[in-house]
């Protein structure tokens, strides 16, 4: 059988493939102009015609295997190593797969648009049973469908789609996207993947991406403002810094100093050094200081180990952001197991202990200079002065979000907030007891 590629541009290798594609009429039209060029600024971008697509061969079989060998011959043709692949809606079925099997050579899956079962992907079958009954009127209204391009645009991606793929090949995929399911393989998927998902796609609704990054172990969870299937528009410059954010933690690229990506979901964690006063008033100024740097240093080498982005620090605190909730609280778990090391070597240094509490929480604050503000900040700090020396406390909305991850928690019961109508359910991340199992 034939798969077709192109490559443009240098750097980690990134491996894109879109249902209905002719990837030298992609690459070539001013929908997604932006959105590769974005690309291939910063990657070695790889597009290729998935089978019944484009260039490659058509009328073949569709499945999950057979969908991921076409991705192994073209990696494989390639010599890729540490490749990062964007999987839209049912390609992410695929890619896992590979990923599971070749778990030494994905680096990372960028999961665009997913889910985890096609069949309860809500109003997918709709559009499934259109092109049965008329295929050229099918063309004319799935671009402009549920408003996923801007009407200018409509045109020039019909132009594409009439030559992406014949009816016999598209219904092929879409009978095979309903009919798949990966809940028994999502847990095996070891590779970081980064979820990524425009909060107002009907056909997907944001529920079921919630769903599927609790069911992978190494997700983490970013929703675009926006309803589009396709990547264009205002969409592609928060995508853009979304990926680089994820490939660059991975890469190590970048550290921690990246800026907070706007419009995406984002968990925010606040440190408290408990005691502070009371222990500047007793080791004075000079030496007082002296303790602080340390854990400044502390705080500030473990937000760089787990991409941790620091938004401001109080003198005895931190605010950092993350783009992962579960990077997040892996983070909480090193700062206490970081101090509770230094605690125990205090003969080796002059300092008091440093206990510190912490308390997260998740949501889309408001980025403003370098800065963030908004209810999901206001409830993360409020959550921390709950909690008590050597604690990690979190509210409910956040431990849902990690369902299925290797953590330990308590249930704090339901706790009156300064500024919240409503009480809100406190959980406490059990760091030593997840430590010793």
């Amino acid at each position: 059988m034939r798969i077709a590629y192109s490559v443009v541009g240098s750097g980690v290798p990134f491996v894109f493939s879109f249902p209905i594609s002719h990837q030298v009429l992609l690459l070539e039209s001013p929908v997604w102009r932006s959105w590769f060029e974005g690309l291939a600024a910063r990657y070695q971008l790889v597009v290729y015609d998935s089978r019944g697509n484009g260039l490659s061969q058509r009328d073949l079989p569709v499945s999950t295997e057979a969908l991921a060998l076409d991705l192994e011959a073209v990696v494989d043709h390639l010599s890729l190593k540490d490749f990062f692949v964007f999987a839209p809606i049912g390609y992410g079925h695929s890619a896992s797969y590979y990923a599971v099997a070749h778990p030494d050579r994905v680096a990372g899956l960028i999961l665009w648009a997913s889910f985890v079962n096609g069949a309860q992907a809500n109003e997918r079958i709709t559009l499934a049973d259109l092109p049965e009954q008329n295929w050229e009127f099918f063309l004319q209204t799935i671009a402009q469908q549920k408003g996923w391009l801007e009407p200018r645009e409509v045109r020039a991606y019909v132009d594409v789609l009439k030559q992406s793929a014949t009816q016999t090949d598209y219904l092929a995929f879409m009978e095979w996207s309903i009919g798949s399911d990966v809940t028994s393989l999502l847990p095996e998927v070891r590779t970081p993947v980064l979820v990524l998902h425009p909060r107002d796609f009907d056909d997907v609704k944001v529920e079921e991406a919630m769903r599927l990054a609790s069911m992978l172990p190494n997700a983490r969870l970013v929703l675009l403002e926006g309803q589009r299937l396709l990547l264009t528009g205002e969409m592609v410059a928060p995508a853009l810094r979304a990926i680089a954010e994820f490939i660059d933690d991975i890469t190590g690229r970048s550290g921690g100093e990246r800026e907070p990506v706007a419009g995406g979901l984002r968990t925010v964690l606040f440190t408290d050094l408990v005691g502070h006063t009371e222990m500047m008033q007793r080791l004075g100024d000079e030496q007082g200081r002296g303790v602080l740097r340390e854990h400044e240093r502390i705080t500030r080498e473990v937000l760089k180990a787990h991409g941790g982005v620091e938004v401001k620090t109080m003198g005895d605190g931190f605010m950092a952001s993350f783009g992962s909730v579960t990077r997040a609280v892996e983070c909480a778990i090193a700062l206490q197991r970081a101090f509770a090391v230094w605690n125990e070597e205090a003969g080796g240094h002059a300092g008091p202990p440093l206990r510190v509490r912490v308390g997260l929480n998740a949501g889309e604050p408001i980025a403003e200079e370098g800065d963030l503000f908004g209810s999901t900040v206001i409830l993360a700090s409020r959550v921390a002065a709950q909690a008590g020396a050597g604690e990690i406390l979190i509210p409910e909305p956040v431990r849902h979000l990690l369902a299925g991850k290797d953590f330990v928690f308590s249930d704090r019961g339901e706790v009156a907030l300064k500024g919240f109508e409503d009480p809100v359910r406190l959980y406490e991340v059990r760091w030593r007891e997840a430590a010793a199992s």
